[in-house]
């Protein structure tokens, strides 16, 4: 059994199913998909000027009059069907399947005895984590939860604001209502004449605690086998978005709210299997501070090959729904994963929801895309380990912060990923007729003299001829390709180094 300790935590091993999973899809759904209008609404809603103020005041009124706490009234889930979403999300490669349990705007997916602003009690009338882990029961998909409450005591604050200009000028937002302060947060120290966030993470110890009986009820209720916390592990690190704030909070010790999230989960999963199989991912890059989990980087990845697994999360267009948004096409959500998983990573999609929980032709066709793909080239992704190099040729994805643009690949990009004495080589660049380059072979120039290749398979095709001279790799590559996305090549060896 774990300690909430660093000490202990830091013994922790990833557990086998979520190396081989590779690919999950989340629900990154509740009431702020109302408005259709992106990512924050409940926090920008009450920032004078914004697009999502001006949104709002023009649609359902002043914040003084028609607050947050009504728009969660409005969000109904009528048209939500777990049962049918799992079975396309099951179908288009996840492997694992992760719910939101509760935003940074403090309303819960599920009935709660901490917080009356709770999905059973008000809005849906629904258990919707409950739904959501029978409908994963139902495919044996490991079960995973997001909570996003440790930021929201500060975040929140503006909701205490008014306008500074205009008809409503000095008129408290509905955040000032003593009649919701216990939604609403008595977090008035956290007011800032700019409106930013004053600190990421709370110092109020009354917050930690109700913080960590949320979890201890998430966890005790639905027994997750991930749970992801937004942000670095609470309540340790203070971002903030003003420089004087920083230099005095960075660096905090806060730890030990976090520490036992983690053990609990991990004691449950003990309890429950009689081993742990248990995931708990947060976003501090310190070695020292991830070791306890998994390392989750928002909207990027890494730069190579990481001795740990990680996971990258991501959406295919906004947070939540955005009526404006566009979404990622399939072909960037492929190579995306691909990179990905060649660096010992595992990519969580999120699938957008409408407010009444059902998802755009578009999302299906998505989801349909990456079905055929993973039925070409699933072999290649699955219960793979990374090689000695996650690949070769010129491009490469950014590893800056939230920062997702498509790469131009080329003939020569290629990543690698591998299993037993199969190294896969996918084909970054995208199908043609006429094959990735224009001689329709594939050239392979990572591999040593030493390392030979018995055969050659074109997942989802057959058998390829090829030549192999000093190491390099040459493969005769069909007309048509399987896929018009990347495509991905199995090199039998008759040994292969790591």
């Amino acid at each position: 059994m774990f300690e909430p300790t660093f000490a202990s935590l830091g013994g922790y091993e990833c557990p086998d199913w979520f190396r081989d999973a590779k690919f999950g899809i989340w629900s990154h759904w509740g009431p702020q998909s109302v408005p259709m209008c992106g990512d924050w609404y409940a926090r920008h809603m009450y920032v004078e000027g914004s697009q999502q103020y001006l949104y709002h005041l023009r649609h359902y009124g002043h914040p003084s009059k028609f607050g947050y706490k009504d728009i969660v009234k409005l969000w109904k889930a009528e048209a939500f069907d777990p049962a049918g979403l799992m079975a396309l999300y099951h179908r288009a490669g996840a492997r694992y399947f992760v719910a939101q349990a509760m935003h940074h705007d403090h309303f819960f997916n599920y009935p709660s005895k901490l917080n009356r602003f709770n999905s059973m009690d008000m809005g849906p009338g629904k258990d919707i984590v409950g739904m959501w882990k029978t409908a994963a029961e139902q495919y044996s998909l490991p079960f995973g939860l997001t909570e996003h409450l440790g930021a929201s005591f500060s975040w929140w604050a503006v909701n205490k604001g008014s306008d500074k200009s205009g008809p409503y000028a000095g008129v408290p937002y509905d955040g000032s209502d003593p009649a919701y302060s216990d939604f609403y947060f008595e977090n008035t120290e956290h007011i800032t004449e700019n409106g930013n966030i004053h600190l990421w993470y709370t110092l109020n110890e009354k917050y930690h605690a109700y913080w960590l009986a949320v979890m201890r009820e998430l966890i005790g209720l639905y027994q997750p086998d991930l749970l992801y916390t937004d942000g670095a592990l609470p309540f340790g690190s203070h971002w903030c978005e003003d420089e004087a704030s920083k230099k005095t909070y960075a660096g905090d010790a806060l730890y030990t709210c976090g520490l036992e999230a983690a053990a609990r989960l991990y004691n449950a999963s003990i309890e429950k299997y009689g081993e742990n199989r248990a995931v708990y991912t947060q976003k501090d890059r310190r070695p020292e501070i991830h070791r306890v989990g998994v390392l989750d980087i928002e909207k990027s990845q890494l730069p190579g090959i990481q001795e740990r697994p990680w996971q990258t999360d991501t959406c295919i267009g906004g947070w939540f729904y955005d009526a404006k948004r566009p979404f990622k096409k399939p072909g960037h959500i492929i190579e995306m994963l691909v990179d990905i998983v060649s660096k010992n990573g595992t990519m969580l999609l999120n699938i957008l929801q409408r407010p009444d929980g059902a998802i755009d032709d578009e999302a299906r066709w998505i989801l349909g895309e990456l079905a055929g793909w993973f039925a070409a080239c699933g072999e290649g992704i699955y219960s793979t380990r990374p090689w000695r190099a996650c690949g070769e040729g010129p491009s490469g994805a950014s590893s800056k912060p939230f920062c997702e643009d498509e790469v131009e690949w080329t003939s020569s990009d290629i990543r690698f990923t591998r299993k037993g004495n199969t190294l896969y080589a996918f084909l970054m660049r995208a199908a043609s007729p006429a094959g990735p380059d224009e001689n329709g072979v594939a050239v392979i120039k990572s591999l040593t003299p030493d390392e030979r290749v018995r055969a050659v398979r074109l997942l989802g095709g057959g058998a390829l001829e090829f030549a192999q001279s000093f190491g390099v790799l040459t493969v005769k590559l069909p007309e048509k390709l399987p896929t018009g996305y990347v495509n991905c090549l199995a090199l039998e060896m008759e040994a292969i180094d790591n």
